[in-house]
């Protein structure tokens, strides 16, 4: 049982949806690190193109390739499982980052940011997942399960809105999700996880984590005093995927810092003090 046993990816093939920025980019150098050969995903294709040439010129063990895909619509999502499967026969691992958000005050939310927000973080998620089954069936067995890990984050395990109603609550919606396909896809020898993550360096962060005092501010509020990198991601990643997280289904796995297990004030130590 050594680390390569446990955590190589050699001849597994990955896509990673939203894999141009952020926590995307960092799980797809994790994964090509490991070996695999990752498909890299979203709506800007020019982007994942280059991102998949910087990724190679790394000398990583696996390969990268990008290309355009949409999960926001029906017809986007129905085209990237196209792509796939023009790519591959066998799609060991689906990461299904791509996700966006909506900020306002509560009291001038709008209507259509629901809509919008769960139109992908929800629904082109599991319609994803829905379309590439054949492919994940394909690369499945019995003792190296195929992976699928979805996105979720911590405003979906604890009652945080921060203005972003609609995203926490998509991915509230995501964590339950995941436990269902978990459970029905456990006897088709595929495995679903998610990963839970609090503050990371990523576009959809920019706002609060782009320069370093107010990254350090941000830290302040997370119980281990820092925020996120990418070796957390690449590490969640390849345990979930690799041989040693094949027996892990059904898990939302919180890469927060212990933002996940505050729990408000501590009354009685104040009142008493």
């Amino acid at each position: 049982m050594t680390p390569e046993t446990l955590f190589s990816l050699d001849k597994k093939t990955a896509l990673v949806t939203g894999g141009a920025t952020g926590i995307g980019r960092m799980a797809a150098e994790g994964l090509l690190h490991a070996g695999a050969n990752v498909l890299i995903a979203s709506r800007k294709g020019e982007a994942c193109e280059e991102v998949a040439r910087e990724l190679n010129a790394l000398g990583a063990r696996g390969r990268a390739s990008g290309f355009a895909g949409d999960v926001s619509t029906e017809a986007g999502v129905a085209a990237l499982a196209l792509s796939v499967a023009e790519r591959t026969d066998a799609l060991h691992i689906l990461m299904n980052n791509a996700g966006t958000t909506w900020g306002a005050p509560l009291g001038e939310f709008p209507y259509k940011a629901f809509e919008r927000v769960f139109s992908v973080n929800v629904t082109g998620m599991f319609a994803l997942t829905q379309q590439l089954l054949p492919l994940l069936r394909a690369a499945a067995a019995a003792d190296d399960p195929a992976r699928v890990v979805n996105v979720g984050s911590v405003m979906g395990e604890i009652p945080m809105g921060d203005g972003a109603y609609s995203y926490a609550v998509s991915k509230s919606a995501v964590h339950q999700m995941t436990r269902i396909l978990a459970k029905e896809l456990a006897g088709d020898d595929i495995t679903v996880n998610a990963l839970a993550p609090g503050p990371f360096v990523s576009n959809m962060t920019a706002f609060a984590t782009s320069d370093d005092a107010t990254r350090q501010r941000v830290a302040e509020g997370v119980p281990a005093g820092r925020v996120g990198n990418a070796e957390d991601i690449a590490g969640a990643m390849q345990f979930l995927c690799g041989r040693g997280g094949g027996y892990v289904t059904g898990a939302v796995i919180p890469l927060s810092g212990g933002i996940n297990v505050t729990t408000g004030p501590a009354i009685f130590d104040e009142a008493l003090s």
